[in-house]
């Protein structure tokens, strides 16, 4: 199956949307230097001076035209595709920290990014098709078959159980509570983003869908589930390691997304049992790679600390058994910027 003129626009947006992105955590992280340095007080105990310095404005502006590439992708090419692509940030961010803030990157972290390019480019070489829609009315059909209703159910549930009974007696001990929040309602918002996204796109071609009610509802959608997303996602970096928090939200994450997106948009309806088991094993890679670069920087962090500084404790207790309250405190004091995979949190 050819590549389409629409996944190839996609597929660009979404390359720019991880370059700007990733480009703009250095910026900013240079421009918080920079006016922790001529204010003396850093943002990580309360400064504020960095809302002054131009290069942390120019690192925001930065991150903003990153998402808006990112939201036009989900409008040209499928999530099956947009969403893994999101990794490659991680790459743009530790590469430029290598160079640019003389952050080290070992061996592991440079296998990570290949495993992440080498992941990505199987995705892309097996992406399903955009399926050809003409207004926000057959988007709506979609939305409500009964399969994706079902989907939309189950998460509201989960939701709910998870907010209101798992979340006031293990929230702050378990990380996946907040990030289950997170990664559910994260797929939901990015089906509603394409929606959306759609929807916009065929307006500025000339057939009007602002008229339908549908159009308005799924920006009531995203909007309701990014703050929910953010919510939570504040809560979880809050309490637990980054360096725990984000490979474990980008992995529940993506595969929610993809999931949504197989069952609303049915990307992977007349592709071969081949194309569907490599973009599979493609995504399996990236996270793979994902994973081996944030357990390479938490080790760099812990091994940091001292020579005679305990080991750190395993990945099964961090993730259940404390808050991770001393780790965090670190990756606050060393400025850490791993919290780059964070923005597919949002359709953000």
């Amino acid at each position: 199956m050819g590549f389409s003129r629409d996944n190839l626009k996609g597929l660009v947006l979404a390359l720019l949307s991880s370059g700007f992105i990733g480009a703009s955590f250095i910026i900013k992280k240079k421009g918080l230097r920079r006016a922790a340095a001529a204010s003396g007080i850093r943002a990580g105990v309360g400064g504020y001076s960095y809302l002054l310095e131009p290069l942390w404005w120019s690192g925001m502006i930065t991150m903003i035209v990153g998402e808006v590439a990112n939201f036009v992708a989900y409008a040209f090419a499928p999530a099956v595709l947009v969403t893994p692509l999101g990794a490659l940030s991680i790459i743009v961010s530790a590469v430029l920290a290598h160079f640019v803030l003389k952050e080290k990157l070992h061996s592991l972290g440079i296998l990570g990014c290949v495993m992440c390019i080498a992941g990505s480019v199987v995705i892309v070489i097996h992406a399903p098709q955009e399926r050809e829609i003409s207004s926000v009315q057959e988007i709506w059909k979609l939305a409500t078959q009964k399969a994706f209703l079902l989907y939309v159910a189950s998460v509201i549930v989960l939701v709910f159980v998870l907010i209101f009974h798992f979340a006031p007696r293990y929230g702050h001990t378990n990380v996946l509570i907040y990030t289950g929040i997170c990664s559910l309602m994260g797929s939901l918002s990015v089906m509603s983003v394409k929606a959306l996204g759609t929807s916009l796109k065929l307006t500025f071609e000339g057939m009007n869908q602002l008229i339908y009610p549908q159009t308005w509802f799924f920006m009531l959608v995203v909007l309701t589930c990014v703050i929910t997303q953010m919510d939570y996602l504040n809560k979880a970096l809050d309490t637990f390691n980054t360096a725990i928090v984000s490979p474990i939200y980008y992995v529940m994450f993506t595969t929610l997304t993809i999931l949504a997106s197989v069952i609303m948009f049915k990307d992977w309806d007349g592709q071969s049992m081949g194309s569907i088991i490599s973009e599979i094993c493609g995504f399996i890679v990236v996270l793979s790679g994902t994973i081996l670069l944030h357990v390479t920087k938490d080790y760099d962090r812990n091994s940091s600390r001292s020579m005679y500084a305990p080991l750190s404790p395993s990945l099964t207790t961090r993730l259940c058994g404390g808050n991770g309250e001393p780790l965090k405190r670190i990756d606050e004091e060393m400025g850490s910027s791993e919290d780059i995979c964070l923005r597919r949190q949002e359709p953000c």
